[in-house]
């Protein structure tokens, strides 16, 4: 174990212990991103979607990118202006005053680790070369702009340097003052901590009751946490035991991340989630349709801030390839209404329902550790206490069935009785 700084005071604003986010692409969404036509308004196309989210006992949407850019959201060109191919300020406008008007909270994506070749940060740059004070806004790599991980369209930002934490303290609050809660901070894992600790509490002067989470794909979430002030980060690591654990019965190493996602809940509630627009569909990644409920009523039962990924909940598939258009398949389009899905999602958004109705019932859930009752390969029982209440979480991955824990059951699978039968869940109260 690394040596962390002490917790940091909380900043995080109050009404995050109540929310469960939607997460939606609308590049994707709106069928947009393969577009270059002029302006289009799409984003009354994300708008008409909110009862849905409402009626699935969401209460935020979190938006990918809205602000311009050439392709796919993250070359970012402009980021105060919403991308012509979604809308323009009056749709942004209007969709925020449409979420208010049915209490939900927004959430947008800030693509601040870097910005699209097109941005005129990046011609400035080339224009008058890297010792200028417009080269100095960018990273280098020898006489060529420093580009992210490899990909040449998205230029890298250099935070050290002043004009670019204004900018991005300017951009934050601009949004922020038009009606947004919050920001997620893509590639945050990139970004040095100090950056956001400074970035951040000019914010919010401005803005106290923001939430802002951090994208962490891997590295000490605690210490980044602590040494950034951001409120959460994105939990890839109980995503990826998650579906390993399920797809593989093991749930040893279910249980061994949770020990380690119980440990962060003193210093912050991490983002919890089992899809979202740079992976693989859960219901793609797992064997059995059956598991995919599984892995929904661990997200939900696991302490964190959940998030659900647009098309999960109706059990959606999509594979993720590295190659140009590779993420096309997870971020597709959405009917104009819920009236024309499929009928064969039905049982997984039920499922969501029930998930998320006993979350709500009890709120308790998000910051209390998920302890291991009992364990093997491919049965687990997970145990929460609050305040006299005790719930439990039973699953089974075998093909043979295993005894319920006794009580209350709250929510479970079809079938479920005095046994679990194979593929199966459900919550217990005792």
């Amino acid at each position: 174990m690394s040596d962390h700084p002490a917790p940091p005071a909380s900043t995080e604003p109050d009404w995050v212990a109540h929310a469960i986010w939607w997460q939606v692409f609308p590049l994707g969404f709106t069928g947009a991103e393969r577009e270059s036509a002029p302006l289009t308004h799409r984003l009354p196309h994300v708008e008409s979607w909110l009862d849905y989210l409402v009626d699935l006992g969401c209460n935020g949407l979190a938006l990918g990118p809205v602000f311009a850019s050439s392709t796919h959201g993250y070359d970012t060109v402009d980021h105060l202006a919403v991308d012509p191919r979604l809308g323009d300020d009056a749709d942004f406008d209007r969709l925020i005053a449409a979420a208010r008007g049915k209490g939900v909270r927004i959430l947008l994506d800030g693509v601040f680790n870097h910005v699209g070749r097109d941005h005129p940060w990046v011609a400035d740059a080339l224009r008058d070369g890297p010792e200028s004070p417009a080269g100095q806004r960018i990273r280098w790599a020898g006489d060529h702009p420093d580009s992210f991980e490899g990909h040449d369209i998205l230029v890298a930002l250099n935070h050290a340097n002043a004009e670019v934490r204004d900018h991005v303290v300017d951009v934050m609050t601009h949004w922020l003052d038009r009606g947004a809660d919050g920001w997620r901070l893509d590639a945050a894992y990139a970004v040095d901590p100090s950056f956001w600790a400074e970035v951040l509490p000019r914010v919010r002067a401005e803005h106290p009751d923001a939430w802002f989470v951090g994208e962490m794909i891997h590295g000490d979430y605690a210490a980044y946490v602590a040494r950034s002030s951001v409120d959460s980060v994105t939990q890839y690591e109980l995503w990826k035991a998650t579906w390993s654990a399920l797809r593989d019965g093991n749930f040893f190493e279910l249980a061994h991340a949770l020990g380690r996602h119980d440990a962060l809940l003193p210093t912050f509630v991490p983002a919890t989630f089992v899809g979202n627009h740079d992976v693989t569909r859960i219901a793609s990644t797992l064997g059995d349709d059956r598991d995919v409920d599984i892995a929904t009523a661990l997200l939900f039962f696991v302490p964190g801030t959940p998030t659900v990924y647009y098309g999960d909940e109706q059990g959606f598939r999509g594979t993720k390839e590295e190659r140009v258009g590779g993420d096309d398949e997870i971020r597709p389009p959405f009917p104009a209404t819920p009236d024309e899905l499929s009928p064969l999602g039905l049982p997984r958004y039920r499922v969501h329902q029930a998930m998320i109705s006993l979350r709500r019932r009890f709120p308790w859930l998000r910051t209390t550790a998920a302890d291991v009752e009992t364990l093997t390969n491919t049965a687990l029982t997970l145990r929460a206490a609050h305040d006299g209440t005790t719930l439990r979480l039973a699953l089974n991955l075998g093909e043979d069935a295993v005894a319920r824990p006794s009580g209350e059951v709250l929510a479970a699978a079809d079938g479920v009785g005095d046994t679990l039968p194979p593929h199966t869940w459900a919550v217990v109260q005792n």
